[in-house]
C-alpha cells in the first residue's frame, strides 16, 4: 500500500558508474611514476578500462551476489562416488574470470607486470575481494615453480594465462589453471616446521605419495597445490595437482568448508591426503626456502588488499559526507567531520604509495637489482605488519561517518568491515612479520630474497628513506628514533612489534614526502611522525589544508 507521510530527500547517490583507477589520485600517479613511458599508455587505457568495470552496477551487483550466496561443498556425487568438488555462485566466476582476463595472475614475463598488475589488483578488489584468493595465489607460485626449471616449464604458461576456465581437468587439458597453497596444519599453525604430513618416495624420479592433513587449504577447487611435507631429507616442497594426466582424481578429500567472519565468497578448506601423488618442488629438506617465494608475493598482496578496502571504505564516506546535509551545509564541510575525511584520507594514501612502491621494488628485482631485492626482503614484512593493521580502525570509522546507514547490508560498507582483518591475519599474522623484520635486521634469510648476505637490507632501507632526509624535520627526527631503536638487536624480539611499526611509518612517510601532494605529507608528518596526533581518527592538528586532502580523496560522479 502506497503512503504519503513523507518524501524521502538529503539521501547521497550510490557511488556507481565511475572509473575506480582514475578516481584514485595516488594510486594514477604512482602507475606514471613507476612504469616506463614505453609502456604507460597501454597501461593507463587497460587499468581504466577496468576501473570502470569494478565501479559498474554490474560488479557491484556480483559482489553482493558472491558474498550473499557463499561457495558449498560437495563431497560425493548421486551415486555416492567421492567428488570433493566446491560450488560457486556464478557471479563468482565472472569475478574470478575478469580479474584473470585482466592480467591480475600474469605480472613475471611482461615489462612493469608487477606495477600493472598492483594496480590492476588494487582496482578490481574494491569490487569483491574474496576472490582475489585464487588470483594471488596463482600470480604467486610463480617464483616457487621457478626453483625447478622443468617444472616451471610445464606449468608457468598455465598459470600466467588470461582464459579462465572453470572445472576440474587434467591441466594441460586447460588453457589456464589456479593455484592454491597447503601449509597449515592442526598442530603448528604458523609454525609450519611442525608439519606431520608425510611424503614417500616412489619409483620414478621426483614423485611421491603424501599422507597426512592441511587445516587451511587456500582456493579448494583449484587445479593444484604447492604444499608442505616431511619428506626422508626433510620438510619439502611438492606440486600436487587435483587431477592426475590420465584424467583421474588425485585423492584430495574435503573434510569441510571455514565459516569464516568475513571473505564469504572465497572457500578454505580442511583437507586429507592418503596416498595423494605429488611431484617435488627444489631439493628435500628446502621446503620452507622454495615456498617462502610464493609467501612473500602473496604478503604483497595482503598490503595490497588492505590498501584497495581502505581506498574503498573512505571513497564511499567522503561521497557520502559531501552529498549529505547537516546543520545547515555539507557534512563533509563540517571542520571536525572534514578533519575524520582527512585523517581516513591521509592513511589510505599512505597504504597505498607504499605498496605500489614494493610493486616497482619487484620489476626491479627482476631485472636484476638486489638493492631493490635487499629492501623487499625487510619492507614487506614491515609494510604487511602495519598496513594490515591499520585496515580495521579505517573501515570502521569510514563506517561510522556513514552513521546508521552505515550499519546496514545495503551500503556494502559492513561486507569491507567483516573483510578488513583478513589481510592481517592470512601468510603470517602480526607477530610472523615482526619476527620476520628482525630476522632481516640481523640478516637471517627469508622472504623476498635469496637468502644471501649482501646487499644489507637494512642498508637498503636506509637508503631509501634517506632519500627524502632534510626534506621534513619531523621525519628527520622519527629517522633518528628509529635508528635509536635499531642500536641494539640483541633483545629486540619484545619490541619486535614496536620496532616494524616504526620502520613502516618511516617507510611511508620517506615516500610521501618525495611523491604527495605537500597537504598530504605535512598532515601525515604531523600526526604519525610528529606526535601532534590523538589516539583516534579525525585528531589532525589544527592549521593543516585538509579540505585540500579531502578533495583529493573525492569520487567525482
Amino acid at each position: 500500500m502506497a503512503t504519503s507521510t513523507h518524501t524521502v530527500t538529503n539521501q547521497p547517490p550510490p557511488l556507481v558508474a565511475y572509473d575506480v583507477f582514475t578516481a584514485d589520485r595516488a594510486l594514477a600517479e604512482a602507475v606514471e611514476r613507476h612504469l616506463d613511458p614505453a609502456v604507460r599508455a597501454v597501461a593507463r587505457r587497460e587499468l581504466a578500462e577496468l576501473g570502470r568495470a569494478a565501479g559498474s552496477a554490474q560488479a557491484q551487483r556480483w559482489a553482493v551476489q558472491a558474498d550473499a550466496n557463499p561457495p558449498v561443498l560437495r563431497t560425493h556425487d548421486r551415486y555416492g562416488n567421492r567428488i570433493d568438488e566446491v560450488d560457486f555462485h556464478p557471479a563468482w566466476h565472472r569475478l574470478l574470470g575478469r580479474a584473470v582476463s585482466s592480467g591480475l595472475a600474469n605480472a613475471w614475463g611482461r615489462p612493469g607486470g608487477h606495477v600493472r598488475r598492483a594496480a590492476g589488483f588494487l582496482v578490481w578488489s574494491q569490487a569483491e575481494a574474496g576472490h582475489g584468493c585464487p588470483v594471488s595465489m596463482t600470480h604467486a607460485a610463480v617464483p616457487a615453480l621457478r626453483v625447478d626449471p622443468d617444472l616451471a616449464a610445464e606449468w608457468e604458461p598455465r598459470l600466467t594465462s588470461e582464459v579462465y576456465e572453470q572445472g576440474l581437468r587434467p591441466a594441460a587439458r586447460k588453457p589456464g589453471v589456479l593455484f592454491g597453497m597447503g601449509m597449515t596444519e592442526k598442530q603448528g599453525g604458523s609454525d609450519v616446521r611442525a608439519t606431520a604430513t608425510r611424503a614417500v618416495p616412489l619409483s620414478a624420479a621426483g614423485e611421491y605419495e603424501l599422507t597426512g592433513h592441511k587445516w587451511f587449504c587456500s582456493a579448494p577447487m583449484s587445479d593444484a597445490f604447492l604444499v608442505l611435507a616431511q619428506a626422508p631429507g626433510g620438510l619439502t616442497c611438492f606440486l600436487l595437482p587435483r587431477v592426475l594426466d590420465d584424467g583421474t582424481r588425485n585423492v584430495f578429500a574435503i573434510q569441510r568448508l571455514k565459516e569464516k567472519l568475513g571473505n564469504r565468497s572465497n572457500a578454505s578448506a580442511e583437507v586429507e591426503f592418503a596416498g595423494t601423488w605429488a611431484r617435488r618442488v627444489g631439493e628435500e629438506g628446502r621446503g620452507v626456502a622454495t615456498i617462502i617465494e610464493m609467501v612473500a608475493a602473496t604478503r604483497l598482496d595482503c598490503v595490497l588488499g588492505s590498501a584497495a578496502l581502505m581506498r574503498q571504505a573512505v571513497a564511499q564516506a567522503v561521497h557520502h559526507a559531501s552529498y549529505r546535509q547537516a546543520f545547515g551545509g555539507p557534512l563533509a564541510d563540517k571542520p571536525l567531520m572534514r578533519n575524520v575525511l582527512a585523517d581516513l584520507a591521509v592513511e589510505s594514501e599512505a597504504a597505498t604509495v607504499l605498496a605500489m612502491r614494493l610493486a616497482a621494488a619487484y620489476d626491479a628485482a627482476g631485472r636484476g637489482s638486489e638493492s631493490e631485492r635487499a629492501l623487499l626482503r625487510l619492507a614487506v614484512p614491515a609494510a604487511k605488519y602495519w598496513v594490515t593493521k591499520r585496515c580495521t580502525p579505517v573501515v570502521a570509522e569510514a563506517l561510522e561517518c556513514l552513521g546508521g546507514n552505515g550499519y546496514v547490508e545495503e551500503s556494502g560498507m559492513p561486507r569491507l568491515l567483516r573483510e578488513s582483518p583478513l589481510n592481517s591475519v592470512w601468510e603470517g599474522s602480526g607477530n610472523i612479520q615482526a619476527l620476520d623484520v628482525l630476522r632481516a635486521l640481523r640478516g637471517a634469510p627469508g622472504t623476498a630474497g635469496r637468502g644471501g648476505r649482501e646487499p644489507v637490507p637494512l642498508d637498503a632501507f636506509l637508503r631509501e628513506v634517506g632519500l627524502a632526509r632534510g626534506a621534513d624535520h619531523r621525519l628527520d627526527g622519527a629517522i633518528r628514533g628509529m635508528l635509536a631503536e635499531l642500536a641494539e638487536l640483541e633483545s629486540a624480539e619484545v619490541r619486535a612489534r614496536r620496532l616494524a611499526e616504526r620502520m613502516a611509518l618511516v617507510l611511508q612517510g620517506s615516500l610521501l614526502v618525495r611523491w604527495a601532494p605537500p597537504e598530504v605529507a605535512d598532515a601525515f608528518c604531523a600526526s604519525r611522525l610528529g606526535g601532534d596526533w590523538g589516539s583516534a581518527f579525525g585528531t589532525l592538528p589544527y592549521g593543516l589544508d585538509q579540505a585540500a586532502i579531502v578533495d583529493r580523496a573525492r569520487v567525482e560522479v
